[in-house]
């Protein structure tokens, strides 16, 4: 099966003179001559976990899989260069299941210029799981990181939030193309993006550089799908949806102030917009000013490996 895999994966994908060993030996040789090193990120994800397969188009399950990855090259302001792809697939239907994956990852490599240099198969009694792992470089104005951010600067997102388990979760665009034009034009002096939710994410910012933040309820741009969701019944309100959701996969900034305001009068994103959701400070706790003005503790939320949401 193995043999014939790479066979079809190498009917399907063109590379690049950056691919100096293609698929098909034991190893891929990338001539990787950028002077800002590699930048990788690798995810898993597991049947029943971040999908259920019964449910799901198996392209979409490849195309998440890659994406998340593409996420988190936007969250650092890195470019995207090249990815591997391994699967670990149920023995009942594996062809045609493992098939239609690839075909997901490869149609949204294609689309980020991302080459595909390798990867793994393999069958078992379990569920399905997928692990992406993508290679990426630095561009001259430096990478994103989590702990640069400094008191009063303020909080800043692209898109809107919650309610992505109703669909957005598998069809998200990465907000790659965002994250280096905002790198290359504006001053950012942390980010992540909001795979875990808001509320969750946040803390993660904030703790990686010593500060607390402040979130205001009325400013955070809440999703149809999460206002659509509160009002057919689901048993969290709209706000709570947009703060603990997660896998909204949107960029959470951290900008000083004058910055700031120039980002929000500018409005440079051709494709979402970005909205200012509260601020960050030497205090190292975190609040939401909630809907009716009052100051009150940030309640603690969203997916965190080993607990459920």
């Amino acid at each position: 099966m193995e043999l014939a895999w790479i066979k079809w994966l190498q009917q399907q994908i063109s590379t690049s003179s950056r691919v100096m060993i293609p698929i098909g030996d034991d190893a891929a040789w990338l001539d990787w001559s950028a002077e800002g090193g590699c930048v990788t990120a690798t995810d898993l994800l597991a049947d029943g976990v971040h999908f259920h397969l019964e449910a799901v188009d198996p392209e979409a399950i490849g195309y998440k899989s890659l994406a998340v990855n593409l996420s988190d090259m936007a969250a650092m302001a890195a470019v995207p260069r090249a990815a591997t792809i391994s699967l670990l697939l149920p023995d009942e239907n594996s062809a045609p299941l493992a098939e239609g994956i690839l075909n997901g990852v490869i149609a949204l490599a294609k689309r980020f210029d991302v080459e595909i240099v390798g990867g793994d198969t393999n069958v078992w009694a379990g569920n399905l799981v997928t692990s992406v792992n993508v290679l990426g470089e630095s561009t001259p104005r430096g990478l994103w990181r989590r702990d640069r951010a400094e008191p009063g600067d303020r909080l800043l997102v692209t898109g809107d939030l919650g309610g992505s388990l109703f669909g957005k979760h598998l069809h998200f665009v990465p907000r790659v193309a965002e994250a280096l034009l905002l790198n290359q034009k504006y001053t950012i002096h942390a980010a992540m993006d909001i795979s875990d939710g808001l509320g969750l994410d946040l803390r993660r910012l904030g703790t990686a550089s010593g500060l607390g933040g402040t979130l205001d309820a009325d400013s955070l741009p809440i999703s149809h799908a999460a206002i659509n969701a509160f009002e057919a019944g689901s048993d969290r309100t709209a706000l709570e949806h947009a703060l603990f959701d997660g896998e909204d996969f949107e960029l959470l900034l951290a900008v000083p102030e004058k910055e700031a305001k120039r980002l929000l009068a500018d409005q440079p994103l051709d494709s979402t917009m970005l909205t200012e959701i509260g601020t960050l400070h030497e205090d190292p706790s975190f609040y939401l000013i909630d809907q009716g003005g009052k100051k009150v503790d940030l309640p603690i939320g969203g997916f965190e490996h080993g607990n459920r949401k």
